[in-house]
């Protein structure tokens, strides 16, 4: 096997058991805490404990903090953090035209970012680009533990395998994704549909953090939709759970390119709102800057987006009752110029006296996408 320069000359790291990764979890997504706090909530003993400790600070995983008031004693306790310097993390998406890249610590933060055009849709240049472009990175970072990839498609795993059963923008079917990127590699690799990936980005390390159930919505190009359910993303029986594009919103609305009449793809992609002013040469932020400047066929494109949007999220409220609901991606301009559609049609779709939903709206940067696939190889250096 080629192995890059990221996997050469350096010693392979000691697997962790399940005890450490367990620690390591609760500290990375709750934050520091005593080792009394950590051995009650994963249900330890204390030799136990000491012997995860004392592992974990040998690895550099973790160390020691400061000391803090813990607990209604209000007895100072040391608390045990993250040391995010500990280990690195390679993050990708794939797009039909680019690859974004990211080196990401411990803690998700990126270290540095990094996009280039994709040279071949085919499977076997795609995998070298992105053997490649881990060279150079790993130039600068050369302690990345394992890598993660994003990408549009229906993403499942078959044994220990994860299978990229389709993927359009991509032409791809039936790729063994993980296995062949981590081959090239001489790393450990993920491989994840894109939006799950964001999700699971958002449930350790954003606003979702510490929730037992959310539900997170990009809007862009597509739709996307990713679901938490007792603290797991949840995937579907074939890669597909959240797969809501085509949900009905109005039976006399426009067509799609699948033919359903009034579907919410047909009004909230971008190229879906784009469409409706019929003008040849016009781009999303064209519309979106007319709308702002008060355009009504531009406005009204808008308005049928938000109640859209809002029917879906009624939806999703009504179905999942999730503690928060994230709304993200580069078509976040329509909660923004159709916010009274948006919560009207949120209103209509809801019981009389329900609880509010938690909302939270994200501004988006698409370095994100692949930061969320820095977060796959993190939770599968902790096998999450």
């Amino acid at each position: 096997m080629d192995q890059t320069s990221a996997a050469k000359g350096r010693a392979p790291a000691v697997p962790l058991s399940g005890l450490e990764r367990s620690t390591l979890r609760e500290l990375l997504i709750h934050g520091p805490k005593s080792r009394a706090e950590i051995a009650r909530e994963l249900g330890m003993s204390r030799a136990s404990l000491t012997r995860v400790t004392r592992a974990l600070i040998e690895q550099g995983l973790v160390a020691d903090g400061p000391v803090k008031l813990r607990g209604a004693t209000g007895r100072p306790s040391e608390v045990l953090r993250i040391r995010p310097e500990g280990r690195q993390f390679l993050g990708v998406k794939l797009t039909g035209d680019r690859l974004y890249a990211v080196v990401t610590d411990l803690a998700a933060q990126a270290l540095v970012e990094y996009d280039e055009p994709l040279t071949s849709r085919s499977v076997e240049d795609a995998v070298a680009q992105i053997g490649g472009v881990c060279e150079r990175l790993s130039a600068e970072y050369p302690g990345i533990e394992g890598a993660g990839i994003g990408l549009a498609g229906d993403v499942v795993s078959k044994g220990d395998r994860q299978i990229v059963l389709e993927s359009p923008f991509l032409g791809w079917s039936e790729v063994p994704l993980a296995d062949l990127v981590g081959e090239r590699l001489g790393l450990r690799a993920a491989a994840e549909n894109d939006v799950r990936a964001l999700t699971a980005a958002e449930h350790w390390f954003g606003v979702g953090a510490g929730y037992e159930s959310m539900v997170l919505i990009a809007i862009g190009s597509g739709i996307g939709v990713g679901i938490v359910v007792d603290g797991k993303v949840v995937t579907g029986a074939n890669g597909r759970a959240g797969n809501l594009e085509h949900l009905p919103v109005d039976p006399s609305g426009p067509r799609c390119e699948r033919g359903h009449r009034g579907c919410l793809v047909s009004y909230l992609a971008n190229a879906a709102i784009v469409g409706a002013l019929r003008a040849p040469g016009l781009d999303y932020a064209g519309v979106v800057e007319l709308a702002r400047g008060g355009d009504p066929a531009a406005r009204q494109a808008f308005r049928d987006a938000g109640h859209a949007l809002g029917v879906l999220v009624a939806t999703l409220a009504n179905t999942m009752n999730p503690e928060k609901i994230v709304i993200t991606g580069d078509g976040i301009a329509v909660t923004e110029l159709a916010r009274d559609e948006f919560d009207a049609a949120i209103a209509a779709g809801r019981q009389p006296g329900e609880a509010p939903i938690a909302l939270d709206i994200q501004p988006f940067e698409f370095s994100e996408w692949a930061r969320a696939g820095a977060v796959l190889a993190i939770r599968d250096f902790l096998r999450f």
